[in-house]
């Protein structure tokens, strides 16, 4: 991979091995546009939730959450096209944004440890509300048995909009 051509990918949620969409990786890792790097962690804490069909959803508050656990990817340019249109960038379901990352036995804050990598994070027109809706209570990983309650977007009802459905889902009352 051209060095102008890598975008380091920082994923926490379906795009980690083992988990659902991971397979999506595995392909760009065997057209050589994308390489796995390592288990990172955020330097920063962030709220980590999981909403409507299991979808995990980094939140772009940081101080808030936990540090979060992940994989670090290099990924081409082509690639990145890839994990974009798989988190519905376009439609403003996620977007994609910088976040500090580190490895895990990096305590002492040494500025040679943090790495400037990218995140997809639920976009900022509910990811806040979703936040105070799951009662800004937030996890450090997304686990092997939160990975279980995934359902692919195959599986959703038909004609199901994700988006539509987290916009009534963080407007409703909590009662």
């Amino acid at each position: 991979m051209g060095g102008s051509n890598k975008n380091l990918i920082f994923v926490y949620g379906t795009l980690k091995r083992n988990h659902r969409n991971h397979f999506l990786l595995e392909d760009l890792i065997s057209t050589n546009d994308a390489v796995y790097i390592g288990q990172r962690t955020t330097r920063l804490q962030y709220p980590l939730v999981t909403g409507l069909y299991g979808i995990p959803y980094l939140i772009n508050k940081s101080g808030s959450g936990q540090k979060i656990r992940g994989e670090l990817y290099s990924v081409s340019k082509r690639g990145l096209v890839r994990l974009d249109e798989l988190e519905g960038i376009k439609v403003n379901h996620y977007e994609r944004l910088p976040i500090e990352v580190i490895e895990e036995d990096d305590e002492e804050e040494e500025s040679n440890g943090v790495v400037l990598a990218e995140a997809y994070f639920a976009h900022f027109g509910f990811g806040e509300r979703l936040w105070e809706k799951k009662g800004k209570c937030g996890m450090c990983e997304f686990g092997e048995n939160d990975g279980v309650l995934y359902v692919r977007p195959k599986d959703r009802p038909m004609f199901s909009s994700v988006l539509d459905e987290i916009e009534t889902f963080v407007s409703s009352s909590n009662d």
